[in-house]
């Protein structure tokens, strides 16, 4: 089995396996390497609740070379947390997501040019009355790049939002939050509101509205590729939570 002190030992451990397969276990679904049940970093065993999950980790392990890269594995890496760090850190995992909701990325709308800030009106307008209209979460939006705190009612509101999750699905919406800098469009991924790529580029107006006014720099570009891939692997993992 691949622990974490091999794995730290090794670097990027040696593929030590020729199948990647799904397979019963106690208490849900496991990847299995050559038949053999896969543990987390923290000895645990990697039982997973849904078969399509257990399937997407699965194809991960498939798809590594002669090493393997756990920064290609994102479904696999989110599956490791969610079993070793979740259940004993669910009140502080839902305040991770109520900071984010405090200063919320879709709050805190241009004051110029005139384009942008109706770019943002028309895209995030929307976003926070869905959080008031299903969520019940109302947010202030803020005209200037200050700080503005939103209310404690509101984060009282987020964080039973967020505890109200089971831990697979608490893990993705905190790393959504982080993702994206905003609890509402983490929200709306892991309800199925937003895809992926549409929370993505909705966090991202202000850049994409430079973008196209300045051009692309390279480097940001290879950012946005690797988080874009990241949000796309979030709408997968919460889609085969079900």
């Amino acid at each position: 089995m691949l622990t974490k002190g091999k794995a730290q030992a090794l670097g990027r451990p040696r593929r030590f396996y020729t199948a990647a397969g799904v397979g019963m276990v106690d208490g849900g679904f496991s990847v299995l390497l050559d038949g053999r049940p896969v543990k987390t970093p923290a000895g645990a065993g990697l039982v997973l609740p849904t078969t399509a999950l257990a399937q997407l980790c699965a194809a991960e392990w498939g798809l590594q070379g002669e090493e393997i890269d756990f920064a290609r594995m994102p479904i696999t890496r989110l599956a490791f947390t969610a079993i070793d760090r979740a259940p004993g850190a669910r009140a502080e995992v839902a305040e991770d997501v109520a900071r984010y909701a405090d200063a919320d990325a879709i709050c805190y709308f241009a004051e110029e040019p005139a384009p942008l800030v109706e770019r943002e009106l028309h895209r995030w307008g929307p976003m926070l009355d869905w959080a008031e209209r299903d969520l019940g979460l109302h947010l202030e939006r803020a005209d200037s790049i200050t700080h503005q705190p939103q209310s404690p009612a509101a984060l009282v509101r987020v964080r039973a939002l967020a505890q109200q999750l089971d831990d697979f699905a608490l893990t993705g919406l905190a790393a959504a939050a982080g993702l994206f800098k905003s609890a509402v469009l983490a929200f709306a991924l892991q309800r199925g509101e937003l895809s992926g790529d549409a929370a993505f580029e909705l966090s991202r107006l202000e850049e994409s509205f430079q973008e196209e006014r300045w051009g692309v720099d390279e480097e940001a570009a290879e950012r946005a590729t690797a988080m874009r891939k990241e949000a796309v692997a979030l709408e997968k993992w919460f889609k085969a939570l079900g």
